[in-house]
């Protein structure tokens, strides 16, 4: 296999996987967990693929990629931020608060241990799995076709507005994702793809948290 082909699978195959099985499967916490565990174990082999692809490493880290330190407070500043917008954000199409009751993923209806698994999914799971598609992957392939010949810290406009474009597409709330899209981005071309999974994985476990512990099974 062509080694371009094969990072390409390593850093698309979980989202596709997350994506396809979204619109195979109904909207169920159920199936919520079949996803997120379909997920994980396609994420798992594709790392230990990556690992084993010594020839083949991409570039994925950003201008300032060695500081650690600076990447992964950034990442949680940035995520904690992005949460604040999602939930100050215009809620449409939600015009009013949804009762637990209502959606699949409240405790009320499917038992605490699917909401938990929501939790998991949602933060660990489809956050580093979207962080490698969009930012790692696709902005990159955008540039040029051997994505890993193209280090993450290159800015290119036109593939930074695609890749917001499209996450947004993918989103609800079209504002904060749009603002959420170049948040992530950003990070990642300054402080490589580490920092945007951080950041990520930040704003969707704050949210389910918020979720949870105060009603507002609207974002979910």
């Amino acid at each position: 296999m062509e080694k371009t082909t094969k990072q390409a699978m390593i850093h698309s195959l979980p989202f596709a996987v997350w994506m396809g099985l979204m619109f195979v499967l109904p909207t169920t916490a159920e199936s919520y967990a079949i996803r997120s565990a379909a997920t994980l174990a396609t994420g798992i082999a594709c790392w230990i693929a990556h690992r084993r692809d010594r020839t083949a490493a991409p570039q994925e880290v950003g201008i300032c990629a060695g500081n650690v330190c600076a990447s992964a407070i950034s990442g949680i500043l940035v995520g904690l931020a992005i949460f604040a917008l999602w939930i100050w954000a215009p809620s449409w199409p939600y015009s009013e608060p949804v009762a637990p009751d209502s959606l699949p993923y409240a405790p009320q209806t499917c038992g605490w241990p699917l909401t938990i698994a929501k939790l998991i999914g949602s933060a660990f799971i489809i956050a580093p799995a979207e962080e490698l598609f969009f930012r790692s992957f696709l902005y990159r392939k955008l540039i040029a076709r051997d994505f890993t010949s193209i280090p993450l810290s290159k800015f290119d406009l036109s593939a930074f507005l695609w890749v917001i474009f499209l996450f947004t597409l993918e989103h609800d709330r079209p504002i904060a994702a749009a603002i959420t899209g170049a948040a992530y981005g950003l990070l990642a071309i300054r402080f490589g793809i580490s920092s945007a999974i951080i950041a990520h994985i930040t704003t969707n476990l704050v949210l389910a948290l918020h979720v949870i512990f105060n009603n507002a099974w609207q974002f979910w």
